[in-house]
C-alpha cells in the first residue's frame, strides 16, 4: 500500500528549529527516494499546509512549533490526509512541558521536582531553592533552557525564558548523566548515552555544524548494567503512555548518582537525520535509517486517528 503511494516530507517551519528540520526532512527524503518511493518535498513555512494534489501521506519532519505542538496535526486531520508520528492532541501535550509534567506526576513517571511560574503578567522568581533549571513551557532543542547555580543568575534567566510564553518551568537540577530513549510502537530501543564535552546539552553543542562550536560524545547503547538500563527504559516507555503518544518518540532522561531515572520530556518529531539520536538507537536495534523511515510511515498509515 505505502509503496503505491505518494509521501510527501514536510519540512522546515516557522519556529526556531527550522534549519534542523530541513536536515532531518532532506536526509528522510532522500531515504525514501533511494528505497523506491515516490517522495516529494514539500517545504513548509506555516501556520498552514497546502498539500500537493495526489499525495496519500505526509512525513512530518517539522521540530518545534507548527509541526511539534499539534497544529499541523490539526490542520491534516481537517483535510483528512494521513500523517506521521503523534496525534494532533498527544503532540500538543507533549510540546508543553507544564502539562506533559502534570500528566508524568499523575501517571507516576519518575521526573524532577518542580514549580510553575507564571510571568504572564510581570515577571516572578521561583521559591526552589538552587540550584535549578529554567525552561520555557513551549520550545524545543533546549532554546531559553539555563542552569541557575547562582541567584545573581536567577533573574535573567527567568526573563529569557519568559520570551517565548508566559509560563516558565523550574526544574530541580540533578546531576547525572544525559540518556535519551527512543519508544517505538511501544517499544524502546537501546539507551543513548549523551556526553556534552563542556556544559549541557543546547543547541551549540546538539548542532556544532550550525552553531560553529560546542560538540557532543554519544554511546549507544549506554554503558549501563542490566538493571539500570531496564529502570530507564521502562520510565521512557511510561512517559510515553503518560502522554498518549502515538507511534513513535524520544523520551530524554537524567540519571542520578544513585542510579535513579527522571524523566524530562518526551519529543514526538525527534531528529531525523542519519546521524541523530533516533536512527543511532535504532540502528543499534537492527533498524537501517530507511527501515526505520519506512516503519513510522507503516505503524502511522495502521494508526486511528
Amino acid at each position: 500500500m505505502l509503496k503505491d503511494m505518494k509521501i510527501a516530507v514536510a519540512m522546515g517551519g516557522p519556529g526556531s528549529e527550522h534549519d534542523v528540520s530541513m536536515a532531518s526532512g532532506k536526509a528522510v527524503l532522500k531515504a525514501l527516494q533511494d528505497e523506491g518511493y515516490d517522495a516529494i518535498q514539500l517545504v513548509v513555512e506555516g501556520p498552514h499546509i497546502t498539500v500537493p494534489e495526489g499525495v496519500g501521506l505526509v512525513f512530518n519532519t517539522i521540530h518545534g512549533t507548527f509541526g511539534e505542538d499539534g497544529q499541523l496535526q490539526y490542520e491534516l486531520e481537517k483535510q483528512n490526509v494521513p500523517y506521521t508520528g503523534a496525534g494532533s492532541k498527544s503532540s500538543e501535550l507533549a510540546f508543553d512541558k507544564v502539562e506533559s509534567k502534570v500528566q508524568f506526576i499523575h501517571a507516576g513517571v519518575p521526573t524532577p521536582e518542580s514549580e510553575i511560574v507564571d510571568c504572564t503578567h510581570g515577571l516572578k522568581m521561583p521559591e526552589m531553592k538552587l540550584p535549578y533549571v529554567v525552561k520555557p513551557a513551549r520550545e524545543g532543542s533546549s532554546v531559553g533552557v539555563h542552569i541557575v547555580r547562582e541567584q545573581a543568575e536567577a533573574e535573567a534567566s527567568i526573563e529569557d525564558a519568559a520570551r517565548y510564553g508566559g509560563q516558565v518551568l523550574v526544574e530541580q537540577f540533578v546531576e547525572g548523566k544525559e540518556l535519551t530513549v527512543g519508544v517505538l510502537d511501544g517499544e524502546a530501543f537501546p539507551v543513548v548515552h549523551i556526553a556534552p564535552r563542556s556544559g549541557f546539552y543546547d543547541m551549540s553543542n546538539k548542532y556544532p555544524w550550525m552553531t560553529g562550536e560546542g560538540g557532543t560524545d554519544y554511546y549507544c547503547p549506554a554503558d549501563l548494567d542490566e538493571e539500570t538500563t531496564r529502570k530507564v527504559q521502562e520510565a521512557a516507555v511510561a512517559a510515553h503512555k503518560a502522554l498518549g503518544i502515538e507511534v513513535y518518540s524520544r523520551v530524554d532522561v537524567l540519571l542520578d548518582a544513585d542510579g535513579n531515572p527522571y524523566v524530562l520530556e518526551a519529543n514526538t518529531i525527534p531528529g531525523m537525520t542519519e546521524s541523530s539520536l533516533l536512527p543511532k538507537a535504532a540502528r543499534e536495534a537492527g533498524y537501517s535509517f530507511p527501515a526505520l523511515c519506512l516503519k513510522i510511515a507503516e505503524i502511522s498509515l495502521n494508526t486511528k486517528r
